[in-house]
């Protein structure tokens, strides 16, 4: 497999978990009175952008996800509910949310000073802005903890 596509397959895994994961959470407070929906709402919208962006690089360099992370997103909606479940804070949510975007921006470092060199411009810039993101909701979540 050649770097390019390692790294959109990675960013297309991360961002569709990100897509799935924020609108299970905003179902789960939708009748909630949470501050922090606001918040999740930009979060959405910025996870989505970014798994269009990388589908549509994808598309043009014919790359297509042929595994299916149903299992590993499945698993991580179960435990968000349980939690949310037991504790529906803002600082709970923010502090859920941080700890997954904590992992996500360690693994998309290590993705992108292994493949600075040898991956597009293009595909490398969209790694950047999807670690410039989390580290921007990190911030931003520490406002709720």
């Amino acid at each position: 497999m050649n770097e390019n596509k390692e790294l959109l397959l990675f960013i297309y895994d991360n961002t569709k978990m990100g897509v799935n994961s924020t609108k299970k959470l905003l179902s789960l407070i939708k009748e909630k009175d949470n501050k922090i929906k606001f918040l999740l709402e930009e979060e959405l919208q910025k996870y989505e952008a970014l798994h269009k962006e990388c589908k549509n690089i994808m598309k043009k360099e014919k790359i297509t996800s042929s595994h299916s992370t149903v299992l590993k997103d499945l698993t991580a909606n179960t435990a968000m509910s349980i939690e949310v479940t037991k504790d529906n804070s803002d600082s709970k949510i923010a502090s859920i949310l941080s700890r997954g975007f904590n992992m996500g921006n360690i693994n998309i470092e290590a993705k992108i000073k292994d493949y600075k060199n040898e991956v597009d411009k293009k595909v490398l810039k969209l790694a950047e802005n999807l670690l410039e993101f989390g580290e921007k909701q990190i911030e931003l979540l520490k406002n709720y903890l």
